[in-house]
């Protein structure tokens, strides 16, 4: 049989290793597509957050510039991920991540100062993955601490998933209740954009439950027409983000002013050595474990994790940390692995030719920016929903009964969805789990990288108590 394969395979599938995952050209299409459709949300909103934000000087970014960044810098990223990590992982402008960017650093320097602590991060963490610092970070974490990472994930894009889609909201005056979030609007669910995330969530669940090939992707595409439909209809003016109707003109012109305008070190003038310093090590902090915990978490998922090591990992974190150097230089800010990524693995990617899929889309958009604004969150938001699901199963590998275990696995998986930081949870499982182990006099068992890890987050919880004593 494996002679048989070996003859009748193609080059495509042998550089991608296609058949011998379990996978096949159609689905790695599929899949690319999927993510695609999933996360291009961010062409649009990662432009209207770093545009909402003024520099120093008052100066604000384009939205075109921030557009075509946007773009540019996703699909170059996705298609070396696939290239070079051969995983079905995608990267985009870091949502948390740019609004640190717009909104903590951009006031206190210019914005080619922003773009360039940027690129010093995305260097730093480069050299951590070239080195093997950051690998040996990974593996040193427990096996059950890892587990607790893709559950709290899949909480977390389920949540994303809900809030997007308007199914849950914020109360109103939240200050004055015991309730921080409701279902739909007064805890009730009205309007027609929910109505089609209804739609969407069940034919999916239906699709998926009947084995469907391209489940996801029917389901997003069916939603969408029913969305565009009753816009047209109707004229429902409460769709959120992206209002779902077919635009004026296809073709748009990318505008890349933004591209190389850096200045790498002004920044530790402009708004100080300490302020730069805490800046740069936010950005390094977030970038290295938001990433690290998507990507153990949709790579398990993925069947690419053999004996809790996930394969080529020290190729994809790289190509991770070359996404945030790519997000500074093309000014959209540190770009690093989607959990949307997700989506495309639910629909059967197993490789990094979903990537290059998923990636020659985003180059496209660069043409085609204004048919990202069709689809509308009510319709992508299900694929979110069910597939943070399914990442859910993998709580029954948790040992609930081993007490060193238990609460530090427990405050992972709920601190990420609860924060909306994945690093937030990663901090709190790691330092509970270090204090529980040298409480119980077994420090020596967690070995020095994990007490090391544990004092830099204890240092990451208090530094804005310290900074802003």
């Amino acid at each position: 049989m494996t002679q048989l394969r070996s003859r009748t395979s193609t080059p495509l599938d042998q550089f991608f290793r296609i058949t011998e995952r379990g996978s096949t050209l159609g689905r790695e299409v599929r899949g690319g597509i999927t993510t695609f459709v999933a996360m291009s949300y961010i062409v649009l909103l990662n432009p209207l957050i770093l545009g909402a934000s003024a520099d120093i000087t008052g100066a604000k970014l384009s939205i075109e510039q921030i557009t075509t960044a946007t773009a540019l810098a996703a699909g170059v990223m996705t298609v070396l991920m696939g290239l070079v990590g051969n995983a079905p992982l995608a990267l985009a402008a870091g949502l948390g991540v740019n609004g640190i960017v717009a909104f903590q650093m951009a006031p206190t320097m210019t914005w080619a100062q922003a773009f360039g602590l940027v690129v010093l991060e995305g260097l730093c963490i480069v050299v951590m993955a070239a080195s093997g610092v950051r690998e040996r970070i990974i593996n040193a974490i427990p096996e059950p601490l890892k587990i607790a990472i893709t559950v709290g994930i899949g909480l977390y894009i389920a949540l994303v998933g809900l809030v997007s889609a308007g199914f849950v909201t914020r109360v109103p005056d939240a200050a004055h209740s015991t309730v921080p979030v409701q279902m739909g609007i007064g805890g009730h669910l009205n309007g027609w954009p929910i109505a089609v995330f209804c739609f969407g969530l069940l034919l999916m669940i239906v699709l998926m439950a009947r084995g469907v090939p391209g489940a996801v992707l029917i389901s997003i595409a069916s939603a969408t027409v029913l969305a565009i439909s009753v816009n047209a209809l109707f004229d429902v003016k409460d769709w959120g983000l992206v209002t779902p109707q077919l635009p004026d003109s296809v073709v748009a012109a990318p505008d890349f002013g933004l591209f190389g305008n850096i200045d790498l070190f002004g920044g530790f003038a402009s708004a100080g050595a300490i302020a730069a310093t805490t800046f740069l090590f936010t950005l390094v902090l977030s970038g290295f474990f938001d990433a690290m915990g998507t990507i153990t978490s949709v790579s398990d998922e993925a069947g690419l994790t053999k004996n809790g090591k996930v394969e080529g990992m020290g190729r994809i974190l790289m190509v991770d940390g070359a996404g945030a150097i790519a997000g500074g230089i093309t000014g959209s800010s540190p770009n690093t692995v989607f959990l949307e990524s997700a989506a495309g693995v639910g629909e059967g990617a197993r490789t990094g030719l979903s990537s290059v899929v998923t990636g020659a889309l985003f180059t496209l958009t660069l043409l085609f920016t204004p048919l990202a604004a069709v689809v509308p969150a009510q319709a992508a938001a299900p694929a979110l929903v069910v597939i943070g699901g399914l990442m859910m199963t993998q709580i029954r590998r948790i040992p609930w009964a081993d007490t060193d275990f238990t609460i530090p696995v427990f405050l992972t998986a709920a601190i990420i969805p609860f924060t909306y930081s994945i690093t937030n949870g990663i901090g709190a499982g790691l330092v509970s789990y270090v204090v529980l182990k040298v409480c119980k006099g077994q420090w020596r068992q967690t070995g020095w990288l994990m007490l090391a890890l544990a004092a830099i987050f204890v240092a990451y919880f208090g530094m804005e108590a310290v900074t802003g004593a």
